[in-house]
């Protein structure tokens, strides 16, 4: 049975492009959460006036692919101790969020925030919302399967390649089989 799983933190392209390759994550919708206007468009939540924050909404087979490991793949992927801003990604639609659709995911949340705290893997403490899922607005559709589209852009090759290069270094256990690999 498929969950769904909503988490913000930066440019939904980098956190887009992290985790369609990662095995059990069936779809992933670049869009945005958490904001006061309806069917929001690219440059007014850039404004920063909407109150949303970009986000990627995921599909996810819990079997293959528990809600904790999607969250630590999260956490492993973004700075979650800097508030509205995600490197030159300055504004509160770059928060770190994660937006539960449970109360079983909110208590998952909670705990892996507190774990990673206790445990110090930051140099500040963390700083990511945990708040009830609300309206998804899925982005304009050349936001979606951004960098496969666009790997040459220099916003991907600085900023998400590298992201890519970490996952199948540290994750490569935890990645999709590529077609005619066994």
């Amino acid at each position: 049975m498929t969950e769904v799983a909503t988490v913000a933190g930066g440019c939904f392209w980098c956190l887009e492009a992290v985790f369609q390759p990662v095995r059990g994550v069936e779809q992933v919708v670049s869009g945005y959460i958490g904001g006061r206007t309806p069917h929001p468009s690219y440059e007014m939540v850039c404004s920063g006036l909407t109150g949303h924050a970009e986000a990627v909404q995921l599909s996810f087979d819990p079997e293959q692919l528990s809600y904790r490991e999607l969250l630590e793949l999260f956490f492993a992927f973004h700075d979650p101790t800097t508030l509205n801003a995600q490197g030159p990604d300055q504004g509160t639609q770059y928060r770190s969020a994660i937006f539960y659709h449970s109360p079983e995911q909110k208590t998952t949340a909670e705990r892996v925030i507190l774990e990673l705290d206790q445990a110090h893997l930051f140099p500040s403490r963390i700083v990511t919302q945990v708040v009830p899922a609300e309206a998804f607005y899925p982005a304009e559709a050349y936001h979606q399967d951004y960098y496969r589209q666009n790997p040459d852009k220099a916003y991907c090759r600085a900023m998400i390649t590298p992201k890519l290069g970490k996952l199948r270094l540290k994750y490569a256990s935890r990645l999709k089989q590529e077609a005619g690999t066994p």
